[in-house]
């Protein structure tokens, strides 16, 4: 297992990782890194992990991958001036996924964004977008006029993602979406970007599905969500809909053993582990989240917490 610790061992002997805004400041700063905004799973806002939310920055360009609650902070947090974000890919239109969508758009615009940023989601992004400016026509057409702002609504270029395939390619970066189940959600994607410096995948969330090894073959990193079992327990006992959001957590997400499974058949350099589920158990420790998958899968492992970074070449 790779911990903190590690990661930063790995940073200062290969360049493979940097654990913090801090130490990516000191550091020479590597052309390809992942940015973990936001670690815990689902809807629920406490004060501990934020909600879901990821960061890859090639060259310098942000591609905000999520978009949770307190995505805007986080990436205030990392030291990534929110106007630089180029590029914004949403999952699937779970909350904890999009909510901070359009505010994150509106908080770039807020702090001085005049280049236009590119949406990419699954059926329902563009439609999202016509809403959020529909809901802040009054705000943004005043700040326009009394301020002398540009028109924000130019400047957010959505796009449905409607099936498997490349959906964006740069001289950087080439993005490829790919559906993988959610029950009850079936327009959920994971997304792979090919870099100067390596090969990352995020798995979305992802009930245990085989096929997403396949997508994931040979990459550098596998960022997979994950569910340990006995806190889920815990959380239904306290839960009025406990037994209804038990067989949901079960059926939709993928449990430690199998994110094990997926990444041995992935054959994947390094597994980071996040968007867990449940995310906000102080009881659960890095062990329970690595024991699991350990039982399948041998090679490194990283349990990411938020405002960690991740150094590619790994």
């Amino acid at each position: 297992m790779i911990d903190r610790r590690d990661v930063l061992k790995l940073a200062l002997g290969s360049a493979a990782a940097l654990t913090s805004p801090a130490l990516a400041q000191t550091a020479v700063k590597p052309r390809t890194r992942i940015v973990f905004l936001g670690t815990k799973g689902g809807p629920r806002v406490t004060t501990g992990a934020s909600n879901p939310a990821n960061l890859v920055m090639v060259n310098d360009t942000p591609y905000v991958i999520d978009c949770g609650m307190g995505v805007s902070r986080q990436l205030v947090a990392a030291g990534v001036p929110i106007p630089s974000v180029k590029y914004i890919f949403i999952s699937h239109h779970h909350s904890d996924h999009n909510l901070e969508y359009g505010n994150l758009f509106y908080n770039a615009w807020a702090a001085g964004l005049s280049t236009p940023i590119h949406s990419f989601g699954p059926r329902g992004v563009e439609a999202m977008t016509n809403a959020y400016w529909e809901l802040n026509r009054f705000d943004v057409e005043t700040r326009i006029e009394d301020e002398g702002r540009p028109d924000p609504r130019k400047l957010l270029i959505a796009r449905d993602i409607n099936e498997d395939g490349v959906v964006l390619q740069t001289s950087d970066v080439k993005v490829t979406a790919f559906r993988t189940p959610h029950p009850p959600i079936t327009d959920n994607f994971a997304y792979k970007f090919e870099t100067p410096d390596g090969v990352i995948v995020f798995s979305s969330d992802t009930a245990y599905n085989p096929k997403l090894a396949e997508f994931a073959k040979g990459a550098d990193v596998l960022v997979h969500e994950c569910l340990y079992v006995p806190a889920v327990d815990r959380l239904v006992i306290k839960t009025k809909n406990g037994a209804t959001l038990k067989k949901h957590l079960l059926e939709s997400h993928t449990t430690t053993e199998d994110v094990g499974r997926i990444a041995a058949a992935a054959g994947v350099k390094v597994l980071v582990l996040s968007h867990f589920v449940p995310g906000d158990d102080p009881l659960v420790t890095d062990d329970n989240w690595t024991e699991g998958v350990k039982k399948n899968f041998s090679g490194r492992i990283v349990v990411a917490k938020d405002l960690m970074q991740l150094a590619l070449p790994v």
